[in-house]
């Protein structure tokens, strides 16, 4: 029997913004206890999805429901799989 791993894909609608120094902070809007901090739009968006995957565990542990829409649930194969992952990179 192959062992099987769930991956949740949830929408995480955020917002960026400059603060004045120069660093970005981002926000979600739908769920007032995510949001980061980081000195590139980059490292913001790391910290994001850092903080909104923390949460989400958190949130599953303690049986609370997740103020995201979840886009889908698929199996995949524990030893290997593919996916489409966002890569967010800026330029000036």
């Amino acid at each position: 029997m192959k062992k099987t791993l769930q991956i949740h894909e949830y929408e995480l609608p955020i917002t960026v913004k400059r603060e004045g120094g120069g660093h970005f902070i981002a926000q979600c809007k739908e769920w007032k206890d995510c949001y980061a901090q980081g000195d590139s739009v980059e490292q913001v968006m790391s910290e994001i999805s850092n903080v909104a995957t923390s949460l989400i565990q958190l949130y599953n542990e303690e049986d609370l429901s997740i103020p995201l829409k979840q886009v889908k649930t698929t199996q995949k194969s524990k030893s290997s799989f593919k996916l489409n992952f966002p890569l967010i990179v800026s330029t000036s």
